[in-house]
């Protein structure tokens, strides 16, 4: 069956047809995924409720995996991180972010599969990074190629949410000694086809090293507005089943925290990618 792609806004997003993930990607499936991921940014597939083991054997054909070090993990496969509203507190999700930027090598793309949904409410929001960044000026596209900015894990895993216990405490500080800040250009050449995007979201960002403190804050109240802005969305009404798959080097997310007390599961595979590099460093 050939495999479609059926755009969804004009920013990034689209919905694949003719894929079933439940069956081993040829190398042709493989490739035609891999190139519609760089075209359209993230990609959604219904009806594709994967075993842990299969998710990570799909995630697995892009790259190693990364094992969250806070979020609890699949007992069956510690690749899928486990997101669950009656396990964790996932109110740093309900924020603009683009996942565990606090490495040094951040995450090619994630596969995030839909488990239990609440009856409403819960929808993921993507944007693009690339659009943000085409959309600004020609003068602030300048100053920020030459700007680095710190990413850190506690800006969203703070210690009075992930500390409150002793077990939580260890794992807490385990987690913050072997994930120190990193420093990231504010603006990341897309190893694989070129494109400029913003690399900074309100999920990590902390500071723009070069810049004074109170012009730091300025600057990145901009860029985190700019970047929500709903012409770069694409926005997912999630069905039990669904898969999504995004290319974390070139957009951001907003999970919506919209449906408590109701329950809420989703697993994610996180695949490793490369040290963002800027405009500057990629000439």
């Amino acid at each position: 069956m050939t495999i479609t792609f059926e755009r969804l806004s004009p920013a990034l997003g689209a919905l694949v047809h003719g894929l079933d993930l439940r069956e081993p990607l040829t190398a042709t499936s493989h490739a035609a995924l891999h190139q519609g991921l760089l075209e359209h940014q993230v990609l959604f597939l219904r009806d594709q409720l994967l075993t842990p083991r299969q998710q990570r054997d799909v995630a697995a054909r892009f790259g190693d995996l990364h094992i969250h070090p806070i979020y609890p993990k699949h007992p069956e496969q510690p690749e899928i991180l486990v997101l669950d509203t009656e396990l964790n507190d996932l109110r740093d999700n309900a924020l603009w972010h683009t996942d565990v930027s606090f490495i040094q090598t951040p995450p090619l793309g994630s596969l995030l599969s839909a488990r239990q949904l609440p009856p409403y409410g819960g929808d993921t929001l993507w944007a693009s990074n690339s659009a943000a960044y085409a959309a600004l000026s020609a003068p602030i596209r300048e100053l920020l190629e030459g700007l680095s900015a710190w990413h850190d894990l506690s800006k969203s895993f703070p210690l009075e949410r992930f500390g409150q216990t002793p077990d939580a405490l260890e794992r807490f500080n385990a987690a913050r000694a072997a994930n120190p800040p990193v420093r990231h250009p504010l603006v990341r050449v897309h190893p694989e086809t070129g494109a400029k995007g913003l690399f900074v979201s309100e999920g990590f960002t902390t500071r723009i090293v070069e810049l004074t403190e109170s012009e730091s804050d300025a600057l990145l109240r901009l860029l985190f507005a700019h970047a929500a802005r709903p012409e770069f969305q694409v926005r997912w009404q999630w069905r039990v089943g669904d898969l999504a798959f995004w290319d974390n080097r070139i957009t951001q997310h907003y999970a919506c925290d919209d449906y408590r007390p109701q329950r809420r599961v989703m697993h994610r595979a996180t695949i490793l990618g490369d040290r963002p590099r800027g405009p500057r460093e990629a000439i």
